[in-house]
C-alpha cells in the first residue's frame, strides 16, 4: 500500500498522541483538481469506512479508501521541516507528473480535470 519514512512517522506520532484518541488515524486521499488533475489530502480521522484500508505501524495508523488507494500505491509520505515547501511530501511512483507545489498530479488519465495552480 503506503509507507512512511521515519521523519513522517515522528510527525504523524505526535499528531495522534495530540488527538488523544486510539481510533485516529491519519487519512491520507486523492480527490479530482489542482493543476495537474488529482491533489493529496490528508486529515486525521476517527472513522473507518467502509472499504477502507489500514496500516498499522509502530504506533502510527494510516487508512485510505479504496479509490484512492489505486492511486496511492505503492508511494512513501515523507516529512520536511523547512521555512518554505516543509510539509508531508507524497513520492508517488503513479504520477507521470506534478505540480511545482507537490501537491497535485497526473497518472496519465487525470489531464481533464487539471487546473491553473494559484
Amino acid at each position: 500500500m503506503m509507507t512512511l519514512t521515519p521523519r513522517a512517522k515522528a510527525q504523524v506520532k505526535g499528531l495522534l498522541a495530540r488527538a488523544d484518541n486510539p481510533k485516529t488515524a491519519l487519512r491520507v486521499f486523492v480527490s479530482p483538481g489542482g493543476c495537474s488533475g488529482m491533489s493529496y489530502g490528508m486529515t486525521l480521522d476517527d472513522q473507518e469506512q467502509e472499504g477502507d484500508r489500514l496500516l498499522e505501524e509502530e504506533g502510527v495508523r494510516l487508512v485510505v479508501d479504496e479509490m484512492s488507494a489505486m492511486y496511492l500505491a505503492g508511494s512513501e509520505i515523507d516529512y520536511q521541516d523547512a521555512l518554505m515547501g516543509g510539509g508531508f511530501q507524497v513520492q508517488n511512483p503513479n504520477a507521470v507528473k506534478s505540480c511545482a507545489c507537490g501537491h497535485s498530479f497526473d497518472t496519465g488519465k487525470d489531464a481533464e480535470t487539471a487546473r491553473v495552480c494559484h
